[in-house]
């Protein structure tokens, strides 16, 4: 009688034990063991548990191909999550690990492979091929493309979070928190209001400052004493969480009439308008998207909304400072150009439509549209066309985390017909929609890597653009990454050329995720080791440090809301000098909308408690030593990367920290 050590490890996260019966069966070249019930003495597949037990087999049972799992009701249902089996052969042999990282629902059978990732080619046996086949058909079954809308990416066919696979979900600790925090902040939202209204009016913008309970932070505070500085306004274009839009401007738009005289005060001595043009030291950050976007009415009170060009000057003594600010996309009398030296209250007003718009393109198209739905298209593609035993599936599967329940949460709460969004946002309810409709027209594939993103808009010499010099250092951090972990499965270009899963997975991608988006440049097939670097490096940066860059901020940033407003109650003003702090009071948030958005981005900027950080692989998919020695160095550079971003921002009075390793997660979600 042949001896097999097995050992069994269930999830660490509550409820993740069982009661239920677990039977295992060894499935090898030359047979298969008895069907083993699992059954120590006590507690069995307790939360957290790693458990032993001895699987017997008449025969030897050769190289183990597979292991098949079953649970079996006991008095009533209770699920199980399995991390990994490991099966130590008779006389001693090397264990062999089979990870699951999956639930077992009701009565069910699951068979899991041995860790080395494997292509389609590396497989031989029929019984193996069998297995990637069924797994893959039953995944398509589970995991299926809808359109959300017309004209943006696809995205997963659930009508909210409860219509996905439990392997997909939230953790139980994930979702109580998640549903916790945002009570915590209603509540809190709910208190403030109290408060404010048997308080005095708000009529002063002095009186945001009543908002500022527990929900605040030191950027958050440092913003609500500077914001109305132009070095700060400057500052925010460049490491605000909308750090995507400035761009070199060559010469002036001819919707721009900006000339030299309107803004020589604001130029260094010695200089000009034209010279600086030409030196490119003048930037843009133009919101022409924004011009005819339907606007919101809420509690049956319309909103306004703006598509601002803001002219911006890298000052060689004051840094980047706006310089000329037009509301409107059609120059005329009614769309006046802001200056620095107009009256205060009006230059003030000026600033604060253009952070408005800042707030509904960095929420709406770099967070939302960039990042949560641009991602969810390689989650889909992923679980329909690799097997778990795929080298691309095992490398994506931790960045991939949470991120289908917290789009569909989004969908559901956030930008719905009744979402928050409709009920605070001035682009909220069918302006939102068409927005993103027109970003995702124009989306290129290769705006998505930084260093081309940066070399388009021109802002590879703009100082103090931290975000620029940590993304760019995380993306070769990540690209080397890619590229080593490939390398160790695909030793020359035939080998992607010739892997029919990866490219059915690409043409997924390119066909059905990214359908209907002419300019978008990514090619339905992967011709070389080098295209396919690329394409993971994309979605594992965008899944990650972009992610970060847009989401981990917006509180700090829309916290004082005067400094990001959510919404204008307000027409654009058409008379500098009629500007009154009362026609400021009167376009900003009232009380309601100001606590909201405050609850809102607290809720989801904070730090999330299970946050699993970039490079960490709490879940081993893979097993193979070089696999490890990959990780290991990306480690190693993560870790240098964090020293120098630590160092470089000791002593600064405004840090720059979004981008530190430590502070991004592994995947998206929240």
């Amino acid at each position: 009688m042949e001896e097999y050590k097995v050992t069994v490890a269930t999830g660490t996260s509550e409820y993740s034990g069982t009661n239920n019966y677990i039977y295992v069966t060894l499935v090898g070249e030359n047979g298969q063991s008895a069907r083993t019930i699992l059954d120590n003495p006590g507690l069995d597949f307790c939360r957290g548990a790693v458990d032993e037990y001895k699987v017997c087999s008449p025969a030897p049972l050769g190289p183990l191909l597979l292991v098949r799992l079953e649970k079996q009701r006991y008095w009533v249902e209770d699920n199980w999550f399995c991390r990994y089996v490991t099966v130590e052969p008779p006389g001693g042999g090397v264990a062999l690990t089979f990870p699951c990282y999956r639930w077992l629902i009701g009565d069910v059978k699951v068979e899991i492979r041995e860790g080395t990732a494997k292509r389609l080619c590396d497989d031989t046996s029929p019984q193996l091929l069998a297995h990637r086949k069924a797994e893959l058909q039953e995944r398509q079954t589970i995991y299926r493309w809808t359109a959300w809308a017309s004209g943006i990416p696809k995205c997963i066919d659930a009508k909210t979070e409860a219509d996905l696979h439990q392997d997909v979900r939230f953790d139980s600790e994930k979702r109580s928190d998640f549903e916790g925090s945002l009570h915590y902040a209603i509540l809190e939202l709910s208190l403030k209001k109290l408060a404010i209204r048997f308080g005095k009016s708000w009529d002063d913008l002095e009186d945001f400052k009543r908002c500022f309970w527990k929900l605040k932070s030191p950027i958050a505070e440092y913003c609500m004493e500077h914001w109305k500085e132009d070095w700060f306004f400057g500052y925010q274009c460049l490491n605000g969480s909308n750090p995507r839009m400035i761009q070199r401007c060559k010469e002036l738009p001819g919707n721009f009439p900006v000339s030299g005289d309107m803004v020589q005060g604001s130029l260094a001595p010695r200089t000009t308008l034209d010279k600086e043009l030409k030196a490119g030291n003048i930037y843009l950050t133009d919101y022409a998207i924004m011009d005819g976007v339907p606007t919101n009415v809420i509690r049956g009170k319309p909103q306004y909304i703006a598509a601002p060009l803001c002219l911006l000057y890298e000052h060689p003594d004051q840094g980047l400072i706006p310089i000329a600010i037009q509301l409107g996309q059609t120059p005329g009398l009614d769309t006046p150009i802001f200056l620095p030296n107009d009256p205060p209250l009006a230059w003030l007003l000026a600033k604060i439509w253009v952070r408005h718009s800042e707030f509904q393109v960095f929420q709406l198209l770099s967070h939302l549209l960039r990042t949560h739905l641009l991602v969810e298209v390689f989650c889909v593609a992923t679980l329909r066309q690799l097997p778990a035993v795929h080298p691309v599936y095992k490398l994506l599967a931790p960045h991939l985390r949470y991120t289908l329940e917290i789009n569909c949460r989004g969908r559901t709460q956030l930008v719905s017909a009744d979402g928050i969004f409709k009920r605070v946002v001035s682009t909220g309810g069918e302006g939102l929609l068409i927005l993103s409709q027109r970003e995702y027209k124009v989306l290129t594939y290769r705006s998505l890597q930084p260093c081309w993103d940066f070399q388009q808009r021109g802002a590879t010499t703009l100082k103090d653009y931290f975000y620029r010099e940590h993304s760019l250092m995380l993306w070769d951090a990540i690209h080397s990454f890619v590229s080593g972990m490939i390398s160790v499965y695909y030793q020359c270009d035939s080998d992607v050329v010739e892997d029919p899963e990866l490219q059915t997975w690409i043409k997924d991608i390119a066909e059905e995720g990214f359908v209907d988006v002419p300019t978008f440049g990514l090619s339905n097939k992967l011709k070389n080791k080098a295209e396919l670097v690329t394409l993971l490096s994309v979605a594992i940066f965008t899944s990650t440090a972009q992610h970060a860059a847009t989401n981990n901020g917006q509180f700090d940033w829309c916290a004082w809301v005067p400094n990001t407003p959510c919404t204008m109650r307000h027409p654009t003003p058409i008379d500098k000098d009629a500007v009154t702090m009362e026609m400021i009071m009167d376009s900003l948030p009232d009380v309601s909308q100001t606590c909201l958005e405050m609850a809102i981005t607290w809720h989801l900027g904070r730090p999330q408690p299970d946050a699993v950080t970039l490079g960490q692989y709490p879940e081993q998919y893979f097993t193979e030593p070089q696999a490890q020695e990959v990780i290991d160095r990306f480690r190693k550079e993560l870790k240098d990367i964090e020293e120098h971003i630590l160092s470089q921002n000791q002593g600064l009075e405004l840090p720059y920290l979004f981008l530190l390793p430590s502070r991004i997660e592994n995947s998206i979600t929240i």
